[in-house]
């Protein structure tokens, strides 16, 4: 077991490094260790040399099935455990940055607290989903995720909406239309490698969206609403994100009368996978208690258009 759940660390990290920080040692003992299970196995799981950790087709095969095998050894602890009532072990959780220390974190706190048992972690990121590496047990994620593998639940409802500071809107004509936004200086947002400068509009049945430009773009949501709330141009963001600025006056809604097609929240786990019932437990919370913390439902229905 000491060795399938060592071999499964490695085999979901980028680079040895990373393996041995996720596993509490130095490199050469990871390295030492990884050794001494191929000798055992006669067979080579790792290809030396590469800059990032590359499986060989055994490694491949030797991790699915390790995966396979851990996943049931978790099943079988949640049902021997199921009757006690408490939870235990680790789970970590994946959120966007911005998400995730305004809203994801504090109900961690709050889920944490409750069950003493637990090992919750959370990591941050603008990347792209990585399920394939099994980083983490529950990502949060705003909008449809482009990866059909991946296994969703809704946990709130969300719209992006395009926003400026009255002084831009003061020194410049403000928008009649979509397509009025090319002749502005938008700010975008980079990210999870997405086509960031396509905004889109309308709703399923009737979508619309126009490619902006502008003289700024960042991968960070605070800089970009930073830069909207200097009045230096128009951004597009989450309407949990901006609606203080909204309330305050310090932004205003650009073309309020277009809707925005929805960008909900979803927790997403990998497809196929047993889920421990601490995981499920996490996911109800965050549905219980996310949506009461982004935005009344009175509003939400007001920032849709509806």
């Amino acid at each position: 077991m000491d060795d399938l759940q060592f071999f499964d660390v490695v085999a979901s990290s980028e680079t040895l490094t990373a393996a041995s920080r996720e596993l509490g040692c130095s490199l050469p003992v990871v390295s030492k260790r990884l050794s001494a299970l191929e000798r055992r196995l006669d067979v080579r799981l790792v290809q030396r040399g590469a800059r990032r950790l590359t499986l060989t087709s055994e490694g491949r095969l030797y991790a699915a099935r390790v995966q396979a095998i851990l996943d049931q050894v978790h099943e079988l602890e949640d049902t021997v455990t199921d009757g006690s009532g408490g939870l235990r072990g680790p789970v970590v959780v994946e959120a966007t940055p911005g998400l995730g220390r305004a809203h994801i974190a504090p109900l961690l706190g709050t889920f944490a607290a409750a069950h003493p048992g637990l090992h919750v972690r959370m990591q941050t990121s603008a990347l792209p989903l990585r399920p394939h590496r099994r980083e983490f047990d529950v990502a949060v994620h705003v909008g449809t995720p482009p990866d059909s593998s991946l296994r969703m639940r809704r946990l709130a409802g969300n719209r992006r909406l395009p926003c400026a500071a009255p002084s831009y809107l003061a020194a410049h004509t403000t928008p009649a239309s979509i397509e009025d936004l090319a002749d502005h200086n938008c700010i975008v947002l980079r990210e999870k490698e997405s086509d960031y400068a396509l905004w889109r509009f309308g709703d399923t049945d009737h979508p619309r969206h126009v490619r902006v430009h502008g003289a700024l773009s960042s991968n960070d949501g605070d800089v970009v609403t930073g830069w909207a709330l200097e009045g230096h141009g128009i951004i597009m963001r989450s309407y949990w994100h901006v609606r203080p600025h909204l309330e305050r006056g310090e932004l205003v809604r650009v073309l309020p009368h277009v809707p925005t097609p929805p960008a909900d929240i979803y927790a997403l786990l990998e497809d196929g996978r047993h889920i421990p019932r601490r995981v499920s437990a996490l996911i109800d919370h965050l549905a219980d208690h996310l949506p009461e913390r982004l935005t009344p439902a009175a509003d939400f229905r007001q920032a849709s258009g509806s």
